[in-house]
């Protein structure tokens, strides 16, 4: 032993016969970086230990304790009353050790602070406990495949050797110390450094007596460059109210569902034979409170209004834009920091697992936009998260995107994969959520997405697809639709590529449905036109039926068509006033006519004039006004009607479900098509309008004889329109036209589109 260490020796006070005065059982260079928070292994010199004083078997209990002007052991394992002995100061910093004698086996102490105000209280000491994660655990979470690692990483409160606390967990393979920092240790990394888990890069500590509600990060100090920041929890349950990024503990287990039966007939429900109609909300401007200052609804009111709401406008499922946490209101929820995290900006985890509650006992399914493509730059999120591009790709040609200004994931990496599909799975499982509606499927499929030439690099068959990504979003439907059949993933996906809503075994990407953008702007497209010139604009409409059922296609009219002065769908509309009226609901005719499901955005179905804003409430004012109290009529009887009749949502996705029986007037500017269930009578025939002018004697070629009632005219006059139509319904002719051995004399209302439907006899 050398002298400087004997001169330690003789400084120390002994507090108590059991004590044993010995210096510190660190070599300098330890001592050193324990007080520094710089030790790759903290559990190794904190907590208590086996050591050998003088030849006897002892145990030694070290703690770091800064705050503390003296310290002390509370010996649990001698039994009442406990025994308290001081503990030695071997460093000004605040490094305390005890050594116990002829102790050969750890024993259940706690530790006894004093602080320098005076202020005493004894706890459990985080270092005394095992490891929670077990090898298999390290196992599956470093081969990619733990599809349940949102139950292992991130934050958990748990009982854990015989105390309640809270285990952390978090992956930084990178760092050279992680520490949990919070309001308990006064955001301190110098007090709780977690156990490093070595290869697999995970960290973990359990730190006693901490419950629901605490406030706290990570911070990371890296091997690299010297960097040190405090991150939010990836696998967070619930964040601090932006501006604020703290992770907040909470405990996923204490709602109790009412949803079974909902559940239990899902699969049924969501079946590509069934009807589905979306009504897609953002819950931040969907309604507020004026009263309150412009205040959000909370997800509790939310869910009472918005049911209310739904039972009068037949939709059957509701699609939120992103509800994961993020930072910045006008990203709308698409540039996400909190991936596990319902926003705080409407209340608390389970308040929103009471939304999906709600909305399932009443009978709606629940949809959420899933953003796995990008990610924003925000210093407490995933990017450089421990010093290193540990998410996202290091090349920026691989790993930004120039357009948002958000990172790419490295979809290669199994780590970041399992994170993605641990979170897909994990709204699913936690918040019974029924679908995810995956973003920006085209920008993850293509490496020169947006990109010019020199800003991108092929991949390594020299081609333009990123074989990852695509690799990824196999994997991700496969696990999905495996784990938990019945439930929906849909693809907003803009380009030509094959096989997105077909199954991985038939070389798709197993997606349940897509998105059919083609069809949205080429419809938009010609609506906005003088109908003057529609005729000219013929091919747009019929364009869609070459290519409808080469996918599972859903007909999106979405919150991206509404924004970036786009104007309105409304504002779009040409024409006078009672024209743009006329055009809407004759545009939402044809769509609910058309194959393919439906999606709408909110504001859509009351004809808002503005833009949406996601900053305010829906314009609900407008509805004082007939026009638009029509159209909100109108789309709600649309979707009674699309429910009612199997052939307007039975067979959406095979040429059996439609015929075309007038394609090329065009220079009436009409359309008319059948629409066919799987039952013989199930038929609905759709003629469409596209022009101001009344047609009177119309011939349009049926199949069928019998009389052929009006479901719907969306000219009738209970919607705002003109009230011109055929009476209830018209008998077909038993004479050949346009190949088909009957034909109806219709009256075509202007601007409108009819429903008709044949029956045997007149009702």
């Amino acid at each position: 032993m050398d002298g400087s260490i004997h001169d330690a020796r003789e400084a120390y006070d002994v507090m108590a016969s059991t004590i044993y005065a010995t210096p510190t059982y660190l070599n300098p260079g330890e001592l050193e970086l324990l007080i520094h928070s710089a030790h790759w292994d903290p559990f190794a010199v904190l907590g208590i230990h086996p050591v050998s004083v003088d030849g006897r078997r002892a145990m030694l209990v070290r703690a770091f304790l800064p705050e503390a002007r003296r310290a002390w052991v509370v010996d649990l394992a001698r039994g009442e009353p406990a025994e308290r002995v001081d503990m030695n100061r071997i460093h000004p910093d605040g490094v305390f050790e005890a050594v116990f004698l002829d102790r050969h086996a750890p024993f259940r102490y706690q530790l006894g602070v004093e602080n320098h105000e005076g202020y005493r209280w004894e706890f459990e000491d985080p270092y005394r406990f095992s490891p929670v994660l077990t090898d298999f655990d390290l196992h599956l979470l470093g081969e990619g495949t733990h599809l349940h690692n949102y139950e292992k990483m991130g934050a958990h409160l748990m009982t854990h050797e015989g105390i309640s606390g809270v285990h952390f967990a978090v992956w930084a393979p990178n760092a050279l110390r992680v520490s949990v920092v919070g309001n308990f240790n006064h955001w301190d990394g110098r007090r709780h450094p977690m156990r490093n888990r070595g290869p697999s890069g995970i960290w973990e500590i359990f730190i006693p007596g901490l419950t629901q509600g605490e406030l706290y990060k990570f911070e990371i100090k890296s091997r690299y460059h010297g960097y040190m920041v405090t991150k939010t929890d990836p696998y967070g349950f619930f964040h601090e109210l932006r501006p604020r990024t703290a992770s907040v503990v909470w405990d996923l287990n204490r709602y109790r569902w009412e949803d079974s039966e909902w559940l239990a007939r899902r699969s049924k429900t969501q079946a590509l034979d069934a009807p589905l109609s979306v009504y897609e909300v953002h819950l931040g401007s969907w309604r507020r409170k004026p009263e309150a200052g412009n205040a959000w609804l909370n997800y509790r009111e939310l869910a009472d209004e918005l049911v209310r709401y739904l039972d009068g406008m037949g939709f059957t499922h509701v699609e939120l834009l992103p509800v994961s946490e993020h930072p910045f209101d006008g990203s709308w929820g698409y540039q996400t920091t909190g991936y596990f995290a319902p926003t705080s900006r409407y209340g608390t985890p389970d308040d929103f697992m009471y939304f999906v509650d709600t909305l399932h006992r009443h009978g709606y399914g629940v949809l959420l936009d899933w953003v796995p493509a990008h990610f924003p730059r925000d210093e407490h999120g995933l990017a450089y998260f421990d010093g290193t591009h540990l998410y996202e790709h290091e090349d920026p040609r691989l790993g930004e995107h120039r357009d948002w200004g958000t990172k790419i994931f490295n979809y290669g990496r199994v780590e970041v994969r399992n994170f993605l599909l641990g979170n897909a799975l994990f709204w699913l499982e936690r918040y019974h959520i029924d679908g995810l509606r995956v973003d920006a499927v085209a920008s993850m499929l293509y490496l020169d997405y947006s990109r010019k030439p020199g800003e991108w690099i092929p991949n390594r068959f020299g081609g333009n697809e990123n074989l990852e990504a695509i690799d990824f979003l196999k994997r991700f439907n496969e696990t999905l639709h495996l784990n938990h059949p019945g439930v929906l993933t849909i693809a907003e996906e803009s380009t030509a590529f094959g096989g997105v809503s077909r199954p991985t075994y038939l070389g798709g990407l197993g997606f349940s449905l897509k998105w059919n953008m083609g069809w949205m702007n080429d419809t938009l497209r010609y609506f906005s036109k003088d109908p003057i010139y529609r005729k000219y604009e013929h091919g747009s409409l019929t364009f869609s039926l070459i290519y409808a059922f080469t996918e599972n296609f859903m007909l999106p009219l979405s919150h991206d068509e509404v924004v970036h002065g786009k104007g309105s769908l409304l504002d779009k509309m040409p024409g006078d006033l009672w024209q743009r009226f006329a055009n809407l609901r004759l545009l939402y005719g044809y769509m609910w006519g058309h194959p393919g499901k439906k999606l709408l955005f909110m504001g859509g179905e009351i004809a808002q004039w503005r833009e949406w804003s996601h900053d305010e409430s829906l314009d609900w004012h407008l509805l004082q006004w007939e026009s638009h109290q029509g159209v909100q009529r109108l789309v709600g009887d649309l979707n009674r009607l699309y429910r009612a009749e199997p052939a307007l949502h039975q067979v959406d996705f095979d040429w059996t479900g439609f015929e075309w029986l007038e394609l090329h007037d065009w220079e009436n500017s009409v359309l008319a098509f059948l629409r066919r269930g799987k039952k013989p009578a199930d038929e609905v025939v759709v003629v469409c309008n596209f022009t101001p002018v009344v047609r009177r004697d119309y011939r349009i070629g049926v199949p069928r004889a019998g009389f052929y009632r009006e479901l719907l005219n969306t000219d009738a006059g209970y919607y705002g329109g003109s009230n011109v139509g055929n009476a209830g319904g018209v008998w077909s002719i038993p004479e050949p036209h346009a190949g088909r051995p009957h034909q109806l004399r219709l009256t075509l209302p202007p601007l409108a589109a009819v429903f008709l439907k044949p029956t045997e006899t007149e009702p």
